[in-house]
């Protein structure tokens, strides 16, 4: 393993990445990185950071899910759900759990360029996996200055054009039919570069209806003009028809749990799924600081048929059983880094918009099921955020420095309704949210390997778009009594590094007001509610050991008590319109295991034999708020193995992976207060994948 979470931390600089010079193994800490906003060597930075290089043995994998790759990450628990029509599942220390379809409380980009909408709601779908050459985690209280929704951020970062030109091609295919073909090719000159790659991913599925295709594009051009440089990427996704298998009861996971729910079927549920965005940066150096500037554009047009019954349909407030979503985006961050030593600073403003042009059909026509019927809703939603922002580094001396910062957040909402009937009123609202988020951080470097370090942020999450839209009483307009959940959170860990070396601990508790969580559930509307103070206090451990012979160890243990402090009442089934079940003070947040264990052992390198055996231990699961029903813990493992080879101009390599050795029954996620009580999504049994890819330089 190349790089693990003293290597580098989260940069802030979408585009431009500050690379080190060459070192022996025992200097790797004294990489440059910038996750408080300026370039710091790793151990001198108060924050947890994982980062993953692509040549760090993770590769020999199917290369379709960002899950693949977070191995051994602490505190993080990426769940590939099997389900392409609903993304994955992803949270950073018990934040992000409550998502029942892509991600919610935690930041995501993409080459810079946001994969979370002003509103918290993110998606990784549109991301080109098969290019990304670094992802990167930051955790704790240094993410909060990302502003709405950063429990933890998530940075993936693709190929830059270099020099000299290369061309990549990679093959993959595996157990029920999943299969995968990607191409890039990049070339650079003295001052122009140019990258251009493509992806086509398919999968039959492992459950009964879960057919996906996914086909990705994606290009840079960078530009260097000495003091000025320039990069415009290029993205686009086309997912048609991912079939949607649903979530199981309990009953219905231990009869079969490659079946799907039996209303999937009866409504034919599936979502399709196009999306286009450019993002651009430009770089000036001046004496005595560096402006950078950001801006990006695209859209994301979504149908998705549910699985909603008929009967439901016929409330006149019913939204109907098909999404038809038109949501373009854009925004710019703009900031001046000063690197006049002892003091650095970094000062800047962002600004994110999404439009959402939404409508909304019944999934019926006459007794047709799973087709688009009549209209029921048509709606346009805004929601737009602007943040200041400003931190600073001051090192005192070659042992003591000390960060600060601060972000302003405001976020605004917007509901303009366009279907009215007598029965159904007019919902359109508009809500206005803003927070200022502190964060402090020290760090003490005791010597050449060891450091220690504190730090303590303040956060906010808005609710998303789709919690805002029903209000429990059901009265039109915005949920305008739902409050944005702020968090209070600290930490204080151990870094070590010398040599092959890695280890970082990390102690945290991170503590909410306002909790965000399901209220009601009736006529297809489902409504949100703030369930009061929570606390979530953990450990985290990682590491890389080298054996020697080429042989090495990595592991990450994470310890998290998520709970309730406050008690509030809840719905326990549908239809619900209006909680009336207590949930005590002390009852654990639904999503989030008790324990979670990592480990992998690699041997060998890029050239000739190499193979990897991996572990995952995750404890219990609660489902729900009343945490009566659990998935139940499960450990699981695989193996790898392939070889490397070069040829003439170019190299290669073959691989054969082996996942679920054991062909454990498992569910590998859940969905969070599924008010049908289907929250069980299994993972497959034993699978295999084989590979092969090759590099013309």
């Amino acid at each position: 393993m190349r790089c693990l979470p003293l290597c580098a931390l989260l940069p802030a600089a979408a585009f431009a990445q500050t690379t080190a010079p060459a070192a022996a193994p025992v200097e790797l800490d004294r990489v440059q990185v910038t996750a408080t906003r300026l370039p710091e060597t790793a151990r001198d930075v108060p924050a947890s950071v994982s980062v993953i290089e692509r040549d760090d043995g993770r590769v020999d994998t199917l290369g379709a899910a960002l899950s693949e790759r977070l191995t051994t990450v602490p505190g993080l628990l990426a769940r590939d759900r099997r389900n392409y029509a609903q993304d994955e599942q992803i949270s950073i220390r018990g934040f992000g759990t409550r998502a029942s379809f892509g991600i919610r409380g935690v930041r995501l980009y993409l080459d810079g360029v946001p994969a979370t909408m002003p509103d918290g709601q993110g998606q990784v779908s549109h991301m080109p996996l098969a290019f990304a050459r670094r992802i990167e985690i930051l955790r704790g209280p240094f993410s909060v200055s990302y502003g709405n929704a950063s429990g933890g951020v998530i940075q993936v970062f693709t190929d830059d054009p270099a020099s000299p030109g290369s061309m990549r091609a990679t093959a993959a295919y595996g157990s029920d039919a999943a299969r995968r073909v990607s191409f890039e090719a990049n070339d650079r000159g003295d001052a122009l570069g140019w990258l251009a790659g493509a992806q086509h991913f398919a999968t039959d599925g492992f459950r009964e209806h879960s057919a996906a295709e996914r086909n990705t594009l994606h290009g840079k051009l960078a530009f260097d003009a000495g003091a000025t440089r320039a990069t415009l990427v290029v993205d686009a996704l086309a997912a048609p028809n991912a079939q949607d298998p649903g979530g199981l009861d309990r009953d219905q996971f231990a009869r079969d749990p490659a079946q799907a729910a039996p209303t999937s079927l009866l409504f034919d549920t599936r979502k399709s799924v196009d999306q286009r965005q450019l993002g651009a940066v430009v770089e000036h150096d001046a004496r005595i600081g560096t402006l950078r500037a950001m801006a990006y554009a695209g859209r994301r047009d979504v149908e998705q048929f549910l699985a909603i019954p008929v009967g439901t349909q016929r409330n006149p407030l019913s939204g109907g059983g098909v999404i038809d979503l038109g949501a373009p985006y854009s925004g710019i961050d703009v900031r001046w880094t000063s690197r006049e030593a002892p003091l650095q600073w970094v000062a800047g403003i962002a600004w994110d918009r999404q439009r959402q042009d939404r409508r909304g059909y019944e999934n019926f026509v006459g007794d047709r099921l799973g087709v688009r019927g009549a209209l029921r809703a048509d709606q346009t939603d805004r929601v737009d955020a602007f943040d200041p922002f400003l931190q600073a580094t001051w090192r005192a001396n070659d042992a003591w420095s000390f960060s600060a910062g601060v972000r302003h957040s405001r976020v605004r909402f917007r509901s303009d309704d366009h279907y009215i009937t007598a029965d159904n009123p007019d919902d359109s609202g508009r809500l206005d949210y803003s927070a200022t988020s502190p964060v402090l951080g020290a760090n003490w470097r005791a010597n050449d390997a060891v450091s220690f370090y504190a730090a303590y942020g303040e956060g906010f999450e808005t609710p998303t778009f789709n919690e805002l839209q029903y209000r429990s009483d059901g009265g039109s307009g915005l949920n305008f009594a739902l409050n944005a959940a702020t968090t209070r959170s600290a930490e204080a860990g151990m870094k070590v590094s010398r040599g092959g070396l890695r280890t970082e601990l990390a102690l945290f508790r991170a503590q909410t007001d306002d909790e965000l969580t399901v209220g009601t559930s009736a006529g297809g509307r489902t409504t949100f509610q703030n369930a009061g103070h929570a606390q979530r206090t953990g450990l985290e451990l990682s590491g890389a050991v080298p054996l020697g012979d080429a042989w090495e160890a990595e592991f990450a243990l994470t310890w998290l008590d998520a709970h309730f402090t406050d008690g509030f009442l809840a719905c326990a089934g549908v239809p619900c319109t209006s909680p009336s079940v207590p949930v005590p003070a002390g009852t654990r947040i639904p999503g989030i295991p008790r324990t979670a264990a990592q480990a992998a052992l690699r041997w060998g390198g890029d050239i000739g034999w190499h193979a990897r055996i991996e572990g995952l231990y995750v404890g219990a699961v609660p489902v729900n708020n009343f945490g009566d029903e659990r998935a139940a813990a499960y450990a699981v493992f695989g193996a790898s193995a392939g070889y490397g080879f070069v040829a003439g101009d170019g190299d290669g390599r073959v691989f054969l992976a082996i996942d679920n050795l054991g062909d454990r029954t498992y569910a590998g996620s859940v969905i969070v207060n599924e008010s049908n009580r289907r929250y069980y999504e299994p993972a497959p049994d034993r699978g295999f994948t084989v590979g092969v890819e090759w590099r013309w330089r």
